[in-house]
This record gives structure tokens, C-alpha cells and sequence, in this order.
């Protein structure tokens, strides 16, 4: 087995460079939903598993150094933030959905069927999750490197750079990770608006109630305006109180 003293150190490089619009932000809002908050748990997740890498590998605990920022740590941060962000994006469309079903005047029926079931919020989260696909690859390939890592003696230099570039290049992806779930998040809500949309045009016209209203109105001022002998009663009217009314 090789000698400890003769490893080379595990230095973990700064990654905030890296993270570039995690750490900025994008400039957008998907859906007015507030991300910054989950964007900012994001980062400091990262940060954290780095912090912790560093300090175990100054102890020379150099496996579990490895395993603070190794493949399960970035995809435990990432899962956390889309679910997360589903959250949030879920309880946007149901409440969208429930107000246009309150407007649309829906029976109650009507209205569980427009309600979310739990296939469809599954389906949302598979969809938000799948903007880290791109991540995935980058985060094999950290796993891979890290084992080479452990063991790289002062010959092996190239193999602890090779995996501190792929914790740069897991940085970057983690990064485009993010912009392509603001673009997910985006495609959601056109796809949900789509269906609040058909649920809106369910709506009853109005017009028919402010008819009805009109005329029973017309109707309470004549007749109110004929008892009190301001108007003379048409003959059918005359009629028609006489046999409702006889003396």
C-alpha cells in the first residue's frame, strides 16, 4: 500500500467562480415564483460540501475528503432545489387553476377534476428534474476521478488535477443546470396557462343574468308605477288583477 506521506495533497479549488449565475443569478424571475432563496441554498450547499472537503483533507482524511464533494453531494443539493422549486411552481398552478374554476362558477365535481392529482405533479417534477441532465455525465466522471485521486502519488500529478478539473467542470454544469430549470419553469407555467385558458372558457356569460335583472326591474317600476295610479292599467292587466284579486 502506498505510503500516505508520499500522497500528493487534496486541494479542493474555489468554486464560486464556477458556479458563475448560481451565485449572480440570471436576471429573471420565472413566473414571478422568487427563486433567490433556493438559488442561495444551492450555492451554499456546494460551498459547504467544499468547506468540508477542505477540512477533512487537512487531516489527511482523504476518502471522506473526496466523498464531501463527490458525485452523491452534488445530486443530494440538486434534488433538494427542484423539489423545492416544484413546490413553489405547484402551489402557483393549483392555486391558478382553483380561481379560474371559483370563476368559472364549476360545480364542485368539476372543480376535484381540475385539481392536480399526484401523476401530474410526479410528471412536473420529472420535467423540472431533468434540466440537470447534462449534470449527470460530469458527475460520473468526478466519481471516476476522485478514486484515481485518492492514491495519486508526486509521478501522478495529472490525475489530481484531472479531478479538480472535473469539480470545476461539475461547477459549470451545475450552473447551466440551473438556467435550464428557469427555462423548465418557464414551459411549465405556458403549459399550465394553457389549462387555466380552457378552464376560463368555461365560464357563463353574464349578459343572460344582467337581461334578467333589467327586465324584472323594468317590470317592478311599471307595475309599481301602474299601482300607484300613475299609469292607466292595460285591459289584460285590469283582467288579470280582477281574477286574482276579486272583490
Amino acid at each position: 500500500m502506498t505510503n500516505p506521506k508520499l500522497l500528493l495533497p487534496l486541494r479542493i479549488p474555489e468554486l464560486g467562480p464556477y458556479l458563475g449565475k448560481v451565485i449572480t443569478g440570471s436576471g429573471r424571475d420565472p413566473g414571478g415564483l422568487g427563486l433567490d432563496a433556493a438559488r442561495y441554498r444551492l450555492a451554499t450547499r456546494i460551498f459547504e460540501c467544499a468547506g468540508e472537503a477542505r477540512r477533512l483533507a487537512t487531516r489527511e482524511e482523504r476518502q471522506a475528503a473526496v466523498a464531501a464533494v463527490g458525485r452523491a453531494a452534488w445530486l443530494e443539493a440538486w434534488e433538494e432545489v427542484v423539489g423545492g422549486v416544484t413546490d413553489l411552481l405547484l402551489e402557483r398552478v393549483a392555486d391558478r387553476l382553483a380561481a379560474e374554476a371559483r370563476a368559472a362558477r364549476l360545480s364542485r365535481r368539476l372543480r376535484r377534476r381540475v385539481e392536480l392529482d399526484p401523476g401530474e405533479k410526479r410528471a412536473v417534477a420529472a420535467r423540472l428534474g431533468s434540466a440537470g441532465a447534462g449534470l449527470v455525465p460530469a458527475l460520473d466522471d468526478l466519481e471516476s476521478l476522485g478514486s484515481a485521486a485518492l492514491e495519486a502519488t508526486a509521478m501522478e500529478r495529472l490525475a489530481v488535477e484531472a479531478w479538480q478539473d472535473s469539480l470545476k467542470t461539475a461547477a459549470r454544469r451545475l450552473e447551466a443546470a440551473w438556467l435550464a430549470l428557469e427555462d423548465a419553469i418557464d414551459a411549465e407555467l405556458r403549459q399550465w396557462e394553457r389549462a387555466a385558458d380552457e378552464i376560463a372558457s368555461r365560464r357563463k356569460p353574464i349578459w343572460p343574468v344582467l337581461v334578467v335583472g333589467v327586465l324584472a326591474l323594468a317590470a317592478a317600476v311599471w307595475l309599481g308605477l301602474v299601482l300607484s295610479g300613475f299609469l292607466d292599467p292595460p285591459s289584460w292587466f285590469a283582467r288579470l288583477w280582477q281574477t286574482v284579486f276579486p272583490r
